[in-house]
């Protein structure tokens, strides 16, 4: 394999563990609503559980409310359920037609957890894009001695790949501290 491919392959590999991580820190709540924290939950709708994001809109009214309101009123219960059954410690209120979720504010210590959960998402994401690193660099060397490329074809595919590392692993670094910040604010 030529290297200008393996380095290709290292680039979308490593972008896919970022955007791994990112998923995961996303998710991790702050005080303030988003509707990302109960678009996934899965309903049972029509006898398949399906995420909320699909049978109705979701909104945030104001920082600390997220407002759902179903296409369909019968899944109000189906709903209120799901998100009492998560791990997300929300007490959904239902008034027959939408569902006000209110958002307490974090505790000092809560926050903490969640920034400590947050930096565990960041290290997972930062070791997939080092496991990346490895892998290609040895790609490389192994393609070094079959396809006869010359050491310093070899050495700048390394220099490119560790570019890319440095990169990724400093995008990783971006989100966690823009998701700790938004975490220990109020």
């Amino acid at each position: 394999m030529p290297v200008p491919d393996i380095i290709n392959n290292a680039r979308s590999e490593m972008q896919k563990a970022v955007e791994y991580a990112q998923h995961q820190i996303l998710k991790v709540r702050t005080g303030r609503a988003s509707g990302s924290l109960v678009e996934n939950l899965k309903i049972e709708y029509y006898g398949s559980p399906t995420p909320l994001g699909q049978v109705g809109s979701i909104s945030t009214p104001d920082a600390r409310t997220i407002l759902i309101q179903p296409w369909d009123r019968t899944t109000l219960g189906a709903i209120e359920k799901a998100i009492l059954a998560s791990d997300l410690g929300l007490n959904p209120n239902n008034d027959g037609s939408v569902i006000r979720v209110p958002i307490p504010p974090l505790t000092e210590e809560r926050r903490k957890e969640f920034v400590k959960l947050c930096k565990k998402f960041a290290e997972e994401g930062k070791v997939a894009v080092r496991s990346v690193r490895r892998d290609h660099i040895e790609s490389l060397k192994v393609a070094e001695k079959k396809e006869s490329f010359s050491e310093d074809e070899t050495k700048r595919g390394e220099d490119e790949i560790q570019k890319l590392t440095d990169r990724f692993i400093k995008d990783i670094d971006t989100i966690l501290a823009k998701k700790e910040k938004e975490i220990m604010e109020d």
